[in-house]
């Protein structure tokens, strides 16, 4: 390039110029980019190339430097901020090897809790204490950056380490070795408060399993005028003792303009839903709710919404849509919480120690074929007998019955369950093209013993064949659990889905 007859290089172009050029490119190629010069990496950081920032962090200390020198570059200006605190590997509780995610905190930690004998939870090992305190650090760094940001529109926040707080002893015992006097709870907490307090555009609020960082009085810091104009609030955390909550029906009238919420389903009373259906409030479009067994165990059913409450909250929000996580619940706890007027759309049960009865699922399937969408059913149960079958050998297979009466079924995935052949047929070719996903496990899939005589068809063959053409497409059994679209630690399925059901108003 050449300006009035001089050479001009890339390191001499204005500012102004650099940054428009790095508006056009990739994060990465912004990155590689900013590598031609010292004044073309100044020129990195401009806060119009930054208005949102999402980071999954995986709770390593060779994180940490990256992470604050990230964060002092961006977090007093960025305006959307989503941080996933991830643990790859867990630690087990004897000999220090890794395990999946998932694994430690359903298998050991639920069934431990579910127990209620009173014994010990197993033993950790000292890596599992090194989580924990890089955990604590990776949060201080990422809040202590925007305890000052007015900027902030959207802050969301969710720690993959969730399985350290689902049993009150691990946490207490354990959290208390490496922060024995609990100062960086308390800093934690406060500069949580700080953010809420300082902030002025904040619209966006989601906070998940984040250990110990939300307390009972976190949204009193956030000022009336903030508070009045958020329109997505998600407090999830299952550390909180007792009877305690997160939000109360008399805190929630401060959130007018609320459009999509997410909470522990025992946290959600009828009073709350009272509040959300008076017509001072704008109407609510999307409500994430999990039910998770160790929160029905220390807390009640007795103040959840009733029918009555579901109906005035739905003439006030004709457009809500209800999305619900069950994670080892019992069959008769579904049936006390299947209402028949929620407006239910999604509906994801997980299990490790209970399994889902074939009468929740036909519930389901007669209360809200008119909105159902999403049907997961996942089981982890080891049961030498096999896995359950939900049709208990009836004439009509409950998942058949929900692809006949659903007609807006669109997702279908089933592991842990046995599925027969013959009714996978027939919910292909019930749904169609519509069921966008059909995903179930080759283990779950089992052959009635007709088809297993029959010399002259390889059953296997023909159940490809016959689903792929009832769906319109080529459709194969998932051979492994970890290829599932939906297979993932349960509270960050959860986390992630809710995210983006709220998002999809």
């Amino acid at each position: 390039m050449s300006v009035c007859g001089e050479t001009v290089g890339a390191g001499s172009l204005p500012s102004e110029l650099v940054v428009h050029i790095f508006s056009f490119l990739a994060g990465p190629d912004r990155l590689r980019a900013s590598a031609a010069c010292s004044h073309w990496r100044e020129c990195l950081f401009y806060p119009a190339l930054w208005p949102r920032l999402r980071l999954s962090l995986r709770v390593s200390p060779a994180e940490r430097p990256r992470l604050e020198f990230l964060m002092r570059k961006c977090g007093w200006f960025v305006r959307e901020l989503r941080v996933q605190f991830a643990a790859d590997n867990y630690p087990s509780g004897g000999g220090g090897g890794g395990v999946a995610a998932g694994e430690v905190g359903a298998a050991s930690v639920v069934a431990a809790a579910a127990a209620g004998d009173g014994e010990a939870p197993p033993p950790l090992c000292p890596r599992w204490l090194d989580l924990l305190r890089t955990y604590l650090e990776l949060v201080l760094c990422v809040l202590s950056s925007v305890r000052n940001n007015r900027n902030l529109q959207k802050l969301s926040l969710f720690g993959d380490i969730s399985i350290l707080q689902q049993h009150g002893s691990i946490s207490n015992t354990y959290l208390g070795k490496v922060d024995p006097d609990g100062k960086k709870i308390k800093q934690m907490q406060q500069l949580f408060e700080e953010i809420l307090g300082n902030s002025r555009q904040l619209k966006w609020l989601s906070c998940g399993f984040m250990l110990q960082i939300v307390t009972p009085t976190s949204l009193s810091s956030l000022s009336n005028p903030i508070a009045s104009t958020m329109e997505h609030l998600s407090l999830l955390d299952n550390h909180i003792p007792g009877n305690t909550t997160l939000i109360t029906a008399v805190e929630l009238e401060r959130f007018v303009n609320l459009r999509s919420l997410a909470l522990d389903f025992c946290d959600f009373t009828a009073e709350m839903a009272r509040v959300l259906a008076d017509s001072n409030h704008v109407p609510l479009h999307r409500l994430s709710l999990l039910v998770h067994s160790v929160s029905i165990m220390h807390k009640s059913l007795d103040s959840m919404p009733e029918d009555e409450n579901w109906k005035a909250l739905t003439r006030n929000s004709s457009n809500l849509r209800v999305y619900i996580m069950a994670f080892d619940v019992k069959s008769d706890d579904m049936l006390r919480i299947l209402k028949p007027s929620i407006p239910l759309e999604r509906i994801h049960f997980d299990s490790y120690i209970t399994c889902v009865s074939g009468a929740v699922v036909d519930l389901i399937t007669r209360q809200y074929d008119k909105f159902l969408t999403h049907f997961i059913l996942m089981n982890d149960v080891i049961d030498m007998s096999g896995f359950p079958d939900l049709s208990d050998n009836r004439n009509e297979d409950p998942l058949v019955l929900l692809a006949w009466r659903c007609k807006r079924l669109s997702l279908l995935a089933v592991h842990g369950y046995t599925v027969w052949a013959h009714n996978l047929i027939a919910i292909a070719r019930l749904r169609g093209s519509n069921l966008k996903v059909l995903e179930v496990t080759e283990e779950s899939i089992d052959f009635d013993q007709g088809e297993l005589a029959d010399q002259d068809v390889d059953p296997v063959h023909n159940l490809i064949e016959q689903v792929s053409l009832g769906l319109g497409r080529p459709w194969h059994a998932v051979m492994d659990i970890e290829m599932l679209s939906v297979f993932t630690e349960p509270t960050r399925h959860f986390y992630r889905e809710m995210q983006s059901f709220s998002e999809g108003i």
